[in-house]
């Protein structure tokens, strides 16, 4: 007779509904400790020299990056790939694991959609760099203008406009949706007349009651609804931008399954890179569990894997196709200048991911915290080594050309993770990092924990 394996509980430490509120308000409460101070002074000073990159490129141009006439989407296109693959697992976790009804999802779902939020800030902003003058940005909007100007429809650049803006617009709401229980129970706790009246604000009246839940469930599964196929779609569009192309390397329909993969594989590794650095700074070890970890690694293995099957299938249709212009591109990726970015993405996301097939290595919070670094680290490789080296040697010789970075596109990148980090640091301070009702939920249902009170 089959016996289903016990599973650990996706909460430690035997906790009621009065010690769930507590211990999850508690970084909120008080001063912050000395490791959030040095974590933002240390994400500021990144951003305040992402300030200064942003004035020079502003005030000088974008001759001062480093890209030419053959080079012209480089660093930052990669930046604005990357960031846009980052924000992926924030929805990913609350719309489609929220359909599928994964418990373990409550306690990681709410600092992954404000991780989803912060990346795509930091993405639109890259574009908006490129063109070198702002204040051009209104030209990709279409609205009746003086000017008979309108937009160019055809472009997957108008349609990353429209995808990205979409999805930020319902990831927020999603995110706001959810905290609006949390809100009203920091309403309830708060101890001044200043923070009760802007948490009675931002709480929308919310009062508990079986009205209030029933639509706030409503209101989740239909947001959960729309936002579920925004996650295959954007990096879809994104990838549009350069399947589109006649250039050997972009030119290929593997993109669409590929990116989207690639952005679920970097999504749920950035969020344990910021999980596990959380659950250990905010003493949260008993709700962000070994168990919530296993489970994300599980699903990088999956994408991982998807990820190198993709690289395997872009070589071998290369040479099957029998295009020289498409071998020579990914032979020069391999073997060419740029190689050793190239061996550094396979290195990063095809072999370190597959470790996590052993059990003892996929449940270690710090080999599992060192590989998360590799496959962001080996995913923004993969995004520069797709730009950069499809372009820099194209059909003419003669127009061949070197790309390196100066120090104003390595400030624009660092200023953006600084940006992420700060922001990211003053959320955990402002709302519950998890979510409070959520996780009483999982509580109720799981009968993990009989000794509950009431709900306060």
């Amino acid at each position: 007779m089959y016996v289903s394996p016990i599973r650990e509980p996706l909460i430690k430490g035997n906790k009621d509904y009065s010690q769930v509120t507590k211990d999850i308000l508690a970084p909120m409460a008080g001063k912050p400790g000395k490791y959030w101070y040095i974590g933002i002074a240390l994400a500021g000073t990144a951003a305040l020299f992402g300030g200064w990159a942003t004035f020079v490129t502003l005030f000088t141009g974008i001759g001062s990056w480093g890209t030419n006439k053959t080079v012209g989407w480089a660093w930052d296109i990669t930046n604005f790939v990357w960031w846009v693959g980052i924000g992926h697992a924030g929805t990913f976790i609350s719309a489609i694991l929220l359909l599928f009804r994964q418990k373990w999802r409550t306690s990681i779902n709410r600092s992954a959609e404000a991780m989803t939020l912060i990346a795509v800030m930091c993405a639109g902003f890259f574009p908006l760099i490129h063109m070198g003058r702002l204040f051009l940005g209104f030209f990709i909007f279409p609205y009746p203008n003086t000017r008979a100007l309108w937009v160019n429809f055809n472009s997957p650049l108008l349609w990353d406009v429209f995808a990205i803006s979409t999805y930020f617009a319902v990831s927020l709401i999603f995110w706001y949706v959810g905290l609006i229980p949390d809100i009203g129970t920091v309403r309830d706790k708060a101890t001044t007349k200043i923070r009760k009246a802007i948490y009675g604000f931002l709480s929308f009246g919310w009062t508990g009651s079986a009205t209030h839940w029933a639509r706030h469930e409503t209101v989740s599964l239909i947001l959960a609804g729309l936002a579920a196929p925004l996650v295959l779609s954007v990096h879809t569009i994104v990838s549009f931008d350069f399947a589109t192309s006649v250039i050997p390397g972009w030119h290929t329909t593997i993109f669409p399954p590929y990116f989207v993969s690639g952005a679920v594989f970097s999504g749920f590794a950035m969020v344990l890179t910021l999980l596990i650095i959380t659950r250990k700074a905010l003493n949260l070890e008993q709700y962000i569990t070994i168990n919530h970890i296993e489970s994300m690694n599980k699903i990088i293995i999956l994408t991982g894997s998807i990820v190198g099957i993709a690289y395997m299938t872009e070589f071998f249709i290369a040479w099957y196709s029998g295009n020289e212009y498409e071998m020579f591109t990914f032979t020069n990726r391999a073997f060419g200048p740029y190689a050793w970015a190239y061996w550094i993405m396979m290195t990063c996301n095809v072999i370190t991911p597959q470790l996590f097939w052993f059990k003892k290595i996929r449940t270690n919070v710090l080999i599992t915290f060192i590989i998360s670094i590799f496959v962001n680290i080996g995913m923004w490789f993969e995004r520069f080594v797709i730009v950069v080296s499809s372009l820099h040697r194209d059909y003419l010789p003669s127009s061949w050309a070197m790309y390196s970075p100066t120090i104003v596109e390595v400030g624009l990148y660092v200023g953006t993770l600084g940006l992420f980090f700060t922001l990211f640091l003053l959320f955990i301070r402002a709302f519950p990092v998890i979510a409070i009702a959520e996780v009483k939920s999982v509580l109720k249902s799981s009968g993990e924990n009989n000794n509950h009170t009431e709900h306060e």
